[in-house]
């Protein structure tokens, strides 16, 4: 965004201190042309905060929008492989399928902070592809089990190597954007899950046809070439996955400066340098903004994996053959698509988050109060399977991106996105027992929960807004040069008086 440029000749002593205390990065003196940003932090001389902007989208969003694509085509195409004899073949009975899907979340609650603590250690290049290869692999070995054990050790280190995609995506982003303009990023990365849920049903579809081919079933199919092409794109990112700006080769020592300037300027000092210690996980567990922030994402969880995992089980229900069911499962993600992108671009625009969250759940609310009533009206339940997915698709960006932009600094960011996440997928072990079959073809169970847990949601996110904004309000009143030295304001983050939380 340009703001102004400056002509200026060498500057004073006084001019060169403050500077340094808003951008923290010095230039060379001479007559030359700056630009400044919104927060008065000068661009360099060659490039333009968008221009530069522009170059950081390209060289980060694409890949994690891939990545995290993958990663949940390979979590929820059981559900699509279900209807492919996945149960019969296996010989599962009972609620054997739903703890099949139970085992997944395990491993993929407990690793999660470990997991961004080893990113953080290793660096994203190196880190996110080997977590990538490693669930491709599960993903073939799905299709090759012979068992209901064999389906629960593959389900196991499925989600032990998923368990660092989606936090560890998200604090990649943080490390890059701004606060004000980071909402459409999450967004449009977030929405990988709903094109993954509309691409897993198309592929479904075609690789349904594969039944019978040497000797497989289609459900196999359906896991072994999903996850041959995780392992591909996986080897393949080993080359050319971003990793943190301080780390990123491909732009030059000024703008990497510039971007560390503007994020300081913005955020704070992040502390990039030093390593995460289980001090800092205690401290930042101390904070009860953190504990709402996960009981923001937990509530939701739950209906998000709920449809993810039993979509075509529900509309199975509506008498479509399983080739049909599949492509009916696809509208409703493209219709969450669009919409999550379209919440995404008015709360960045508008610079709020709060009734970007509030707003869409109330829809979802209401839908699942209509599917509990109707029963016998195809059109209508359709329609609601639509809104619940727009609902609950778009919010789940806003929380998390609300939640952890603000959080000050590497450690705070990186260990409260990890709890947030880990804590919330509680909510996916159960998702997997609300849709039990049993309970087709109304399902009464599952729709009661999912209102329930919705309705969790809002009120955390209701006392997160209340909480922040309190908190804004002391700051304002308070001194705010409480002689902190620049290391304490590191060490704070977010919790240095000096910081200001986003509604």
């Amino acid at each position: 965004m340009r703001i102004g440029k400056v002509s200026q000749t060498a500057p004073s002593d006084s001019e060169k201190a403050g500077e340094e205390i808003v951008g923290n990065n010095t230039y060379h003196p001479g007559t030359t042309d700056i630009e400044y940003d919104e927060l008065h932090v000068p661009c360099p001389p060659h490039t333009t905060e968008r221009k530069l902007m522009t170059r950081i989208d390209w060289q980060l969003i694409p890949f994690l929008c891939i990545l995290y694509l993958l990663a949940f085509l390979d979590r929820v195409n059981i559900a699509n492989a279900r209807s492919f004899h996945l149960v019969e073949d296996l010989n599962l009975k009972d609620n054997e399928y739903n703890t099949a899907l139970t085992m997944f979340f395990v491993p993929y609650i407990i690793a999660e902070i470990p997991s961004n603590i080893f990113l953080k250690r290793f660096s994203p290049r190196v880190w996110l592809p080997t977590c990538m290869l490693g669930f491709g692999i599960a993903s073939v070995c799905q299709g090759l089990v012979q068992n209901y054990s064999g389906l629960l050790a593959t389900r196991f280190f499925l989600g032990l190597f998923e368990s660092g995609m989606f936090p560890g995506c998200f604090y990649l982003i943080s490390m890059w954007y701004k606060r004000s303009e980071s909402q459409k990023r999450y967004s449009l990365f977030f929405s990988s899950t709903s094109l993954a849920g509309a691409f897993g049903g198309l592929l479904a579809s075609a690789i349904g046809k594969m039944q019978g081919m040497r000797g497989y079933n289609g459900w196999r199919w359906i896991f072994i070439l999903e996850g041959c092409l995780t392992c591909v794109v996986a080897i393949i990112f080993f080359f050319i996955f971003p990793s943190f700006p301080e780390e990123a080769k491909w732009l030059t020592e000024e703008e990497r400066a510039y971007i560390k300037a503007r994020l300081q300027a913005d955020q704070g000092h992040n502390a990039a340098e030093r390593k995460i210690t289980l001090r800092d996980v205690a401290t930042v567990m101390k904070d009860h903004r953190v504990w709402l922030g996960g009981f923001m994402y937990f509530g939701l969880i739950v209906p998000a994996y709920g449809y993810a995992y039993f979509a075509p089980t529900i509309i199975s229900t509506y008498h479509y053959d399983p080739i049909q069911t599949q492509l009916h499962s696809v509208p409703p993600w493209v219709a969450s698509f669009g919409f999550s992108i379209l919440i995404a671009v008015l709360s960045d625009s508008l610079r709020h988050r709060a009734a970007f969250a509030l707003v869409p759940l109330s829809m979802g609310i209401a839908a699942f109060a209509t599917l509990l009533k109707i029963h016998n009206n195809t059109p209508v339940q359709y329609a609601m399977l639509c809104l619940v997915t727009m609902s609950t698709y778009s919010v789940l960006p806003i929380i998390v991106c609300w939640f952890s932009m603000n959080l000050g600094g590497h450690h705070r960011r990186a260990v409260g996105t990890a709890w947030q996440i880990g804590f919330g997928n509680i909510g996916g072990i159960i998702a997997t027992f609300a849709f039990l079959s049993k309970d087709a073809p109304n399902f009464s169970n599952g729709y009661s929960i999912c209102l329930g847990f919705t309705c969790i949601t809002g009120l955390a996110t209701a006392l997160y807004l209340i909480s922040i904004y309190v908190e804004n309000q002391r700051r304002k009143k308070a001194v705010r040069d409480v002689g902190l030295s620049e290391y304490e304001k590191t060490e704070l983050g977010d919790l240095n008086p000096e910081f200001r939380y986003m509604y």
